[in-house]
């Protein structure tokens, strides 16, 4: 099994900020960050 990555308070909120600009879509950044689309749409 595999174990679950953890993500710093920084890192979510460098993620949440990029979502906000709106320069990208969600997969977009997704992709970028190596993320489920899921995780990245809820931070």
């Amino acid at each position: 099994m595999t174990k679950r990555r953890k993500f710093s308070d920084q890192f979510k909120a460098k993620v949440a900020l990029e979502a906000l600009r709106g320069d990208r879509t969600i997969q977009e950044i997704a992709v970028k960050h190596r993320l489920h689309l899921l995780p990245a749409g809820v931070c």
